[in-house]
């Protein structure tokens, strides 16, 4: 039961950053900018075509690795991942900038909440932390 759980959180995952790394490329450029810090030294489009990228090939190594220590692996850089983006929400939020209906504080508040739960979704579904211990163990 719990295989299966975690197979279709795997596959979920996947989906949506599949989804998520397409609209960085194509129809939703311009409301990722919003949450490219002002403070970032790099150009916004820049910033959102590359986190794209990322999110692009992170949603393939999802989709394809199944066995472990590759599984978890993955999904313990998709959390770091998920971690290394939260400075984007968080300007998104401080800086009241717009994107994605995220019109109002309260709304922009309700979305960093969700950011920690993406990197215990990678982590879960993926079983990094106990792959990630059990090579940390083989390699002392």
């Amino acid at each position: 039961m719990r295989r299966g759980v975690s197979t279709i959180g795997q596959i979920v995952l996947g989906a949506l950053l599949l989804f998520t790394g397409t609209a960085h490329l194509t129809f939703a450029r311009v409301e990722f900018r919003a949450q490219v810090p002002s403070w970032l030294p790099i150009d916004q489009n820049v910033v959102v075509v590359a986190s794209g990228v990322v999110e692009l090939c992170l949603a393939v190594a999802l989709l394809a690795a199944w066995r472990q220590p590759a599984r978890g692996i993955v999904g313990a850089v998709t959390a770091a991942f998920f971690v290394a983006v939260l400075p984007g929400n968080i300007a998104q939020f401080t800086e009241h900038q717009d994107g994605f209906g995220l019109d109002t504080d309260a709304a922009r508040a309700i979305r960093l909440v969700f950011q920690p739960l993406l990197v215990v979704w990678a982590l879960a579904v993926t079983s990094a932390v106990s792959t990630l211990r059990s090579l940390r163990r083989r390699r002392a």
